[in-house]
C-alpha cells in the first residue's frame, strides 16, 4: 500500500533535506511534486487543495522559516499533516457496553465484508479475549452465509445460523437473544451489499440498524475501488450513524488515496486495514505510523508488535542455545525459519515497515525471497528423512533424486537449498556463542535465512 506515493513524497523529501534555506521557488516546487503525488495517488481533489494549501501556511511561516533546518522541518510539516488527514489519533473499539456488544458491518458487495467479519472476531478473541458470534443477514447471497459458517468454525467463533428464506430483521432478532444465552461478549452482523448503491439496499441495512442497536457501525470498504469507494463512504454515512471505516485489500492498493481520502470526507476514523487474505491479516490503523510509512519513515513500532505477535520465541531460544553449544545449524532448523518468515508475511513485507524500505527494491526482494520460493524449499525439506535433515552430506546423487521426485522439484533446486544451507551454517561457525545469541534474539523468527542465489 502507498508505493506509488511513498516513491513520489520521499523523493520530495529528500530533496529538500539537503537545502540550507528554503526559498519562495523550492517551496511551491515541493508542494507541486506533493500535490502531482496525491492526485496520482486517487485522493479526492478537495482534500489535495485543502491539505497543500494548509502545508503552505506552514512553510511561509514562522515554524520553518526560523528552523535550523529549514528543509527536515518542511519535511515534520508534511508529516504533521499527513497525521491530521489520516485522522490523529488511533481510534480503538468501543467495547464498553453491556453485552453482547452488536457490531455491525456494512459495505457494497465485493467489499470485503465477510472475511472482514471473520478476521475482526479472530482478532477480538486473540487480542482482547473476548468471547464473539457471527451472524449474517445476506440472504440474498446463501454462500456468503455458507462462507461466514466456514469461517466461524476457522476463527473458533460461534454462529448463529441463518437462510435465505428469512427476514434479515427476524434474523437479527434472533441472533441477539442467541448471543445472550451463550454469553457472547460481541456478536458481529454481516450485512448485505450490492454492486452499486439502491435504494432497496439502503432501506434494508437501516432496519437492521434499527433493530439491532448497534454500539459501533463500521464501513467495510475496498481499498482499490478508488473515488468510487469513497464516494459510497459518503453515501452510506448520510444515511447510517457510522463510528468508523475499515479498510480492505490494502496489500493490493498501491496508490492508497482512499485512506487518505475517507477520513476527511466522511469525518470518520479509520480503525483497521486489511492486509491480505488470511483470518490474522487485520492492523490497527495508526495515523501516525501510516504517515511515517508513506513519506519512507518506516513502522518500526508495528513490525516489533508483529515479532511479538508471531514470532515462535521458544523456538528462537532453543536455537540459540543450541548453535552455542557447538551442535550446528540443520536443514530442519533452517525450515524453522522459512516457516517463521513466512508467518511474518516474508522479507518485503517486514522491509516495507523499516526506514530504508523506500531506498530498496522491495519488489525485487518479494522476487527472491518470496512465499512460493519459500514454500517450495520447505516442500524439499519435508521430503527428506530425520537422518538427512539432522546430517545433510550424506545426501548423495541418488538421494537427491529421491527427494527431488518426492517434493515435486528439480535436482538442480535440491542442490540450491544445500549450498544455501551450507552457506548459512558456515555463517553461524563464525559466530561467537555471544554473537549468536544477539543476533537470533534481534531477528524475526530467531534468524534470517540468506535469499535464494
Amino acid at each position: 500500500m502507498f508505493e506509488q506515493l511513498t516513491e513520489r513524497l520521499s523523493t520530495a523529501a529528500r530533496n529538500l533535506s539537503g537545502k540550507g534555506r528554503l526559498s519562495e521557488e523550492n517551496i511551491k516546487d515541493t508542494l507541486r511534486q506533493v500535490r502531482l503525488a496525491l492526485l496520482e495517488a486517487d485522493v479526492a481533489l478537495p482534500v489535495v487543495k485543502s491539505f497543500i494549501e494548509r502545508i503552505r501556511e506552514k512553510a511561509v511561516g514562522e515554524e520553518v522559516g526560523k528552523s535550523l533546518t529549514p528543509g527536515q522541518a518542511l519535511v515534520k510539516v508534511i508529516h504533521a499533516e499527513l497525521i491530521t488527514l489520516l485522522g490523529t489519533d488511533t481510534a480503538a473499539l468501543d467495547l464498553r457496553a453491556r453485552p453482547p456488544v452488536v457490531i455491525m458491518l456494512a459495505g457494497l458487495q465485493g467489499a470485503g465484508k465477510t472475511t472482514t467479519a471473520a478476521k475482526l472476531a479472530r482478532r477480538l478473541i486473540e487480542k482482547d479475549k473476548k468471547k464473539v458470534m457471527l451472524v449474517s443477514v445476506d440472504v440474498h447471497r446463501p454462500a456468503a452465509i455458507l462462507q461466514l459458517e466456514t469461517l466461524a468454525r476457522d476463527v473458533s467463533a460461534m454462529y448463529c445460523n441463518s437462510s435465505a428464506s428469512e427476514k434479515p430483521e427476524d434474523i437479527v432478532v434472533r441472533a441477539i437473544d442467541q448471543s445472550r444465552r451463550s454469553f457472547a461478549d460481541v456478536l458481529i452482523i454481516d450485512t448485505a451489499g450490492r454492486l452499486h448503491i439502491d435504494k432497496e439496499m439502503m432501506d434494508e441495512v437501516v432496519r437492521v440498524h434499527d433493530i439491532a442497536g448497534p454500539h459501533e457501525t463500521l464501513f467495510v470498504i475496498d481499498s482499490m475501488a478508488g473515488q468510487d469507494a469513497v464516494n459510497s463512504a459518503s453515501a452510506f454515512d448520510k444515511s447510517l450513524p457510522l463510528t468508523g471505516v475499515i479498510l480492505t485489500k490494502a496489500d493490493g492498493d498501491a496508490k492508497g488515496g482512499v485512506a487518505l481520502s475517507v477520513r476527511q470526507v466522511t469525518g470518520k476514523p479509520i480503525r483497521f486495514v486489511g492486509v491480505g487474505e488470511k483470518t490474522d491479516a487485520l492492523e490497527v490503523f495508526h495515523p501516525d505510523r501510516m504517515a511515517s510509512r508513506i513519506l519512507g519513515m518506516g513502522d518500526v513500532l508495528t513490525l516489533v508488535e508483529e515479532i511479538e505477535g508471531k514470532v515462535n520465541r521458544d523456538k528462537a531460544e532453543k536455537l540459540a542455545k543450541k548453535i552455542g553449544k557447538g551442535r550446528g545449524f540443520d536443514l530442519a532448523d533452517l525450515r524453522d525459519q522459512f516457516e517463521q518468515m513466512l508467518n511474518m508475511g516474508g522479507m518485503a513485507k517486514m522491509l516495507e515497515k523499516l526506514p530504508l524500505a523506500g531506498k530498496v527494491n522491495t519488489a525485487a526482494l518479494n522476487g527472491a525471497a518470496n512465499e512460493e520460493q519459500m514454500r517450495r524449499q520447505m516442500a524439499i525439506i519435508d521430503s527428506m528423512t530425520p537422518g538427512e535433515r539432522r546430517f545433510p552430506k550424506v545426501i548423495n546423487g541418488s538421494r537427491k533424486r529421491r527427494i527431488a521426485v518426492g517434493s515435486g522439484q528439480q535436482i538442480q533446486d535440491v542442490n540450491r537449498l544445500l549450498k544455501q544451507h551450507l552457506q548459512m551454517e558456515k555463517m553461524m561457525k563464525k559466530m561467537s556463542k555471544g554473537g549468536m545469541k544477539k543476533m537470533l534474539r534481534g531477528l524475526p523468527g530467531g534468524g534470517m535465512p540468506p535469499g535464494p542465489r
